[in-house]
């Protein structure tokens, strides 16, 4: 007997009895959970790669591309490329080879958000335990290493983390997460550019607004304390005036901290004449979000405005005024805004203004009106109230200086 007639004389395979199966088949089976396979780990390994370089989790459409793109570049060049060389170029558009690739490549697509979810998962395990999670992103792999990097240790209890005097204390769970955290950050850091750092991760890390550190050279945290920063209106919103949201066309060069009015659109009366319109408020434009604009206006003009009416604004030609623009600049930066009264027998009595490690913008003494940017050679007595700007530490120095 032949060989070729041992071939033909081979029984096709069979599942206990049943119906027969072909090999053809089932080798495209293969072919396709092989190349998913492939698929899900190109996807885990840009999830690691992604998560170890930038400390945040891959997009899903990123891990998704590398996982099909893996697999395309295979049945392009494994594939497709050696039939169309070969004896029968034909066989690349032969309808089944065409529905296996394509079943091969929904597959990867399909499989690949699995495979970056387990790669995400085994790369963040693992940074949590080697402590990696807070690893300065600026301190390299190789520096960290070779011993370059120090070690800041934060305070173990969040109990020991302190409010910040004048701002909104952040949520309880912040200092917990916050609580016995190490961040390592470059060796060669020291002073201000060392604190800065620590400060800059806080703020990124934990989302804080104010962060008031003191830190040694050595990388020992001494104090620290933590601060929300006001978002809305109602921070910047004066006494007797409302903040109001209504249905309005504002101009296209308006923006926020222009003076408008508010006039009622004309309604049609009766033979279809048109009416008059009426000036309903004057207040001050804070958002506009298509054709809805927030107003501040006085209390007793919110009152009048109709919830159901559409209004037009129209822009005064006036300047923001000093305040607004002081207030905007105040929430967008470090510094913020605290009044300190001088004590007798403070260290600070008798002392100038040109002696106060912080920026004076008035003075109020104990009798007479307030001073606004008092000289720097102003002499200080028992009694007078210091408006200061600076940053939370420097604040606080000041105050331990006016204290008795």
């Amino acid at each position: 007997m032949t060989f070729a007639h041992a071939v033909t004389a081979v029984k096709p395979l069979q599942f206990g009895g049943g119906l027969p199966v072909d090999p053809s088949l089932v080798g495209a089976l293969t072919r396709v959970l092989g190349l998913a396979g492939l698929a899900a780990i190109l996807a885990a390994v840009a999830a690691i790669l992604y998560r170890w370089y930038t400390r945040e989790a891959v997009p899903a459409w990123l891990a998704t591309l590398a996982g099909a793109s893996g697999v395309a570049l295979y049945l392009n060049a494994v594939g497709l490329f050696q039939r169309a060389v070969g004896s029968d170029p034909a066989e690349v558009f032969d309808p089944t080879l065409v529905f296996v690739n394509a079943a091969t490549l929904g597959a990867a697509i399909v499989v690949s958000p699995a495979g970056r979810a387990v790669g995400d998962r085994l790369t963040t395990t693992t940074f949590a335990v080697v402590g990696a999670r807070e690893l300065d992103t600026g301190v390299s792999r190789l520096v960290s290493n070779v011993g370059r990097v120090r070690a800041v240790e934060l305070p173990e209890a969040a109990a020991d983390v302190d409010d910040i005097e004048g701002y909104e204390p952040v949520p309880a769970a912040t200092k917990d997460a916050l609580a016995g955290t190490t961040l390592l950050v470059p060796r060669n850091l020291r002073g201000d550019a060392l604190r800065d750092r620590v400060v800059s991760r806080i703020k990124t890390d934990y989302g804080v607004g104010y962060v008031d550190l003191d830190l040694d050279d050595d990388g020992t945290v001494t104090r620290l304390g933590l601060g929300r920063r006001v978002a809305g209106v109602g921070a910047t919103l004066a006494p007797g005036f409302a903040a109001v949201a209504v249905r309005a066309d504002p101009g296209a060069g308006a923006s926020a901290g222009d003076a408008v009015q508010l006039w009622r659109r004309p309604e049609a009366g009766n033979g279809g004449h048109t009416g008059t319109a009426e000036r309903v408020a004057t207040g001050e434009l804070r958002a506009a979000n298509g054709d809805v604009a927030t107003v501040v206006v006085d209390e007793a003009d919110a009152e009048r405005l109709d919830p159901t009416a559409t209004y037009r604004l129209l822009t005064l030609p006036t300047d923001p005024g000093a305040e607004r623009e002081f207030t905007s600049l105040l929430r967008a930066a470090d510094e913020t805004v605290d009044v300190v009264t001088v004590a007798a027998g403070s260290d600070l009595e008798g002392a100038t203004l040109a002696g106060v490690d912080a920026a004076v913008a008035a003075v109020r003494p104990a009798r007479g009106s307030i001073e606004a940017i008092p000289p720097q050679d102003r002499e200080l007595a028992a009694g007078d109230a210091l408006y200061l700007i600076a940053r939370p530490e420097r604040l606080r120095d000041v105050a331990a200086l006016a204290a008795a």
